[in-house]
């Protein structure tokens, strides 16, 4: 699963990549259009739950789960209509699984803006107006092709083109695809339209230094948190691209030292990670034996079997049992054998919907 790193030039993009994937591969510099072709980068996701599995079984290797980043070039107005590097953008960006936007959030006179001042929630719907019009655009284009099936008769055809007649007039009032209120079935043939407005948003609010432990005091976040709760359904996590960049050479000990003497416990850039893991829809799940502790990523809602299968395709197609701990009770009680005595160590059949924190081994016909 992909997360796409975007917004207008020079407002912290690569910067913040290169913190995120803890890598120098993307150019930062102080000019628009510095990234032209994307940048992609495998990000583990920060888990303090591993550690204390890693106790429990007693084993010296540990997993973490992963995601993909992509940095994207910056879009400017009119990249809809092909403006700056817009057509490349917009390509990238419909290859990807959500969005980071990330928004400037401190006055620099040394660091241009490229629309002369800085103002976050105009740098948003400057972005989203763009997205909204190519998906307006493929929207209208996706009506003439499918008109002519539906006429014949063909039923796939016609619920598509009730779907894309209903986008239609929402798209054009400015309003992006996500914040359509559809039924079940509706969404589901929506995600075959790809439409960029569709897709999860997080905003990353990137502040000064001095900032960092007062972010939410920022007028440009609170103008930020604001626009969020009333016209996404998005979240958002102030973080410092600047300080991030800063602790990419520092031992995870030196950059705990570093957070601590700002005033903040966590890295911006771990909580990112786990807010854009959270964005995809995904959770995890981990197994722990002597031989290793791992997190295995599944989407939200999976059945045991599901889950069984992203450890290998025959734990799936021969599954028979999930042996089941959750996290709590295991790191609670410090072993199997005492969440066994407890009564917490379950048997689940096919039907399990598995939860984030479950520990599990699979029983499966060879």
């Amino acid at each position: 699963m992909k997360a796409g790193i975007v917004g207008l030039p020079n407002v912290g993009k690569s910067t913040l990549f290169n913190a995120l994937t803890r890598s120098r591969k993307a150019e930062a510099a102080n000019y628009p259009f510095c990234t032209i072709d994307p940048n992609v980068g495998v990000v583990s996701v920060p888990d303090e739950r591993l550690a204390v599995l890693q106790k429990i079984a007693k084993t010296q290797v540990v997993i973490p789960a992963a995601i993909e980043f992509v940095d994207i070039a910056g879009l400017v107005a009119g990249a809809s209509k092909g403006e700056g590097l817009g057509n490349q953008f917009l390509a990238n960006i419909r290859e990807v699984d959500a969005i980071v936007q990330v928004v400037r959030c401190f006055e620099d006179s040394d660091v241009i803006h490229t629309m002369g001042a800085v103002d976050p929630v105009r740098d948003i719907e400057v972005i989203t107006t763009e997205l909204v019009l190519a998906d307006l655009d493929a929207v209208t284009k996706r009506i003439e092709k499918t008109q002519k099936k539906a006429k014949s008769g063909d039923k796939e055809a016609q619920a598509e083109v009730a779907l894309l007649q209903k986008l239609e007039p929402h798209l054009n009032a400015g309003k992006t695809a996500n914040t359509l209120e559809l039924h079940d079935d509706e969404k589901a043939l929506l995600k075959l339209f790809q439409l960029l407005t569709a897709k999860p948003v997080l905003f990353a609010c990137n502040v000064a230094e001095s900032d960092l432990a007062t972010a939410e005091q920022n007028p440009f976040v609170q103008k930020v948190a604001e626009f969020v709760r009333t016209h996404h359904d998005a979240a958002y996590v102030p973080i410092s691209a600047k300080i991030e960049s800063e602790l990419i050479d520092l031992s995870p000990e030196e950059a705990k030292e570093f957070l601590k003497d700002l005033g903040v416990d966590d890295s911006g850039a771990s909580q990112l990670i786990r807010a854009s893991y959270a964005l995809l829809g995904l959770q995890t799940y981990f197994t722990a034996g002597e031989k290793e502790v791992r997190a295995w990523t599944i989407v939200k809602g999976w059945k045991a079997p599901q889950a069984a299968g992203v450890i290998h395709t025959d734990f799936e197609k021969g599954f028979i049992k999930a042996e089941v701990v959750s996290y709590a009770d295991l790191a609670t009680l410090g072993s199997v054998a005492a969440a066994r005595d407890a009564g917490k160590y379950r048997l689940e059949g096919k039907d399990y919907v598995l939860h984030d924190g479950d520990v599990a081994l699979f029983r499966f016909n060879k």
